[in-house]
C-alpha cells in the first residue's frame, strides 16, 4: 500500500492496556509489509498536531471502549477528511451502546435475550422496588453488564438473589445505564465479518471458557479459554447463525470490519449479544483467528482493512 498510514492506539480508556497490544501487532504487521507507517497515542499532548503535520493518508483505529470505538476518533477524522478503519460515527456509537443496539435488534427481528435497563437516578431511589421488578420480569440466571463497556468489564454473571444488588452497583462503576439480561444457556461463539457492502462472513469460533464465564479474566489470561474453529454446531445452525450475525452487522450500518458475539441456545436458537466495531488484533485476537481459518494470514487482514477504509 502506498499511503501513509497512522496506527492509533492507547487512548484512555479502561482498555488502554489492550489497545496497546493491538497497535503494537497491527503497527508490526505493517511494517513487515514496507508500508509507511506511524504510531499515534491521543493521550499524548501534541496528537491533534500529529495529525496535521504528519501528512496522514489513512488512520488504522486501533483503540478500544470509549473515545475509540463509540464514534468520537470516527468523528474527529470526519472532520479532518482523514479516511480511517472501522465504522461510521452512527455505527460505532449504536454498537457502543449495547442498550440501543439490543432495541434495534429486537426492532429488526435479530433474536437478542430478553433485558431490562436500569438508570443510576432511578437505582439510587429505588433500588428495592427496581429489584422486586427485575426478579419478577427475569428468571434467573441473568446477566449483569454496564451499557457502554467492552471487554466484559463489570460483567456479572447472576444465579442467586442476594447477589443481584451487589452486581448491579460493580456495573454503575462503569456506567450510568446497566443491562440486566436474561442469560441464555449454550454455546458461545463468535462471528468476524469484513467488507462494506459485499459482505465476507467468516468462520464461526466456539468460545469455552474453562470457568464458564467468558468474563475479564478468560478473555486476556492465557489458558484460560480453549477457542474451537470451526464452531462445532450442526449445518443448519452454523448458517443461520452467520446469516444473523450478518443482519446485525447491517442493522447498525457497520463498515469495515467487526466482530459479532452470540449464544447458541439448547434448542439450536441463535442470539445476537453483541457487535464490537474494533476487535482485538493481535495475532492471536479471535478476529485474525477466523481470518487465517478463511486462509487470510495476519499482515494481508490488516491490509484488506485498510483497503476498505480507502474505499
Amino acid at each position: 500500500m502506498n499511503k501513509r498510514v497512522a496506527v492509533i492506539r492507547g487512548g484512555r480508556s479502561k482498555e488502554r492496556d489492550i489497545s496497546l497490544k493491538t497497535g503494537k501487532a497491527v503497527y508490526e504487521a505493517l511494517e513487515t509489509e514496507g508500508v509507511d507507517v506511524i504510531a499515534l497515542d491521543p493521550e499524548e499532548e501534541n496528537f491533534y498536531q500529529q495529525l496535521t503535520t504528519e501528512e496522514i493518508d489513512v488512520a488504522f483505529i486501533a483503540l478500544h471502549g470509549r473515545y475509540g470505538e463509540d464514534g468520537t476518533i470516527q468523528g474527529l477524522f470526519e472532520m479532518m477528511d482523514i479516511p480511517y478503519t472501522g465504522s461510521g460515527v452512527l455505527a460505532s456509537s449504536l454498537a457502543m451502546d449495547k442498550i440501543i443496539s439490543k432495541k434495534l435488534f429486537q426492532q429488526e427481528g435479530v433474536l437478542t435475550p430478553e433485558f431490562k435497563v436500569i438508570s443510576r437516578n432511578n437505582w439510587d431511589q429505588q433500588a428495592e422496588k427496581l429489584l422486586t421488578e427485575l426478579k419478577i420480569e427475569l428468571d434467573l440466571p441473568v446477566v449483569v453488564k454496564p451499557a457502554l463497556e467492552g471487554s466484559s468489564l463489570g460483567l456479572s454473571i447472576i444465579k442467586k438473589r442476594e447477589n443481584l444488588a451487589t452486581a448491579v452497583d460493580t456495573a454503575f462503576e462503569y456506567d450510568n445505564e446497566v443491562l440486566v439480561e436474561k442469560y441464555i444457556a449454550g454455546k458461545e461463539i463468535t462471528i468476524g465479518i469484513l467488507g462494506n457492502q459485499d459482505l465476507s462472513v467468516l468462520p464461526i469460533i466456539e468460545i469455552k471458557p474453562k470457568t464458564g464465564a467468558y468474563d475479564f479474566e478468560a478473555k486476556y489470561t492465557k489458558g484460560m479459554t480453549e477457542f474451537v474453529i470451526p464452531a462445532q454446531l450442526e449445518e443448519e445452525i452454523y448458517n443461520q447463525a452467520q446469516k444473523i450475525a450478518n443482519k446485525a452487522y447491517r442493522v447498525l450500518k457497520c463498515s469495515g470490519m467487526a466482530r459479532a458475539d452470540l449464544i447458541v441456545s439448547k434448542e439450536g436458537k441463535p442470539y445476537v449479544l453483541e457487535v464490537n466495531t474494533i476487535p482485538g488484533m493481535t495475532e492471536t485476537s479471535l478476529l485474525p483467528q477466523a481470518a487465517q481459518a478463511a486462509g487470510i494470514d495476519f499482515p494481508e487482514l490488516v491490509l484488506e482493512i485498510l483497503e476498505y477504509a480507502v474505499k
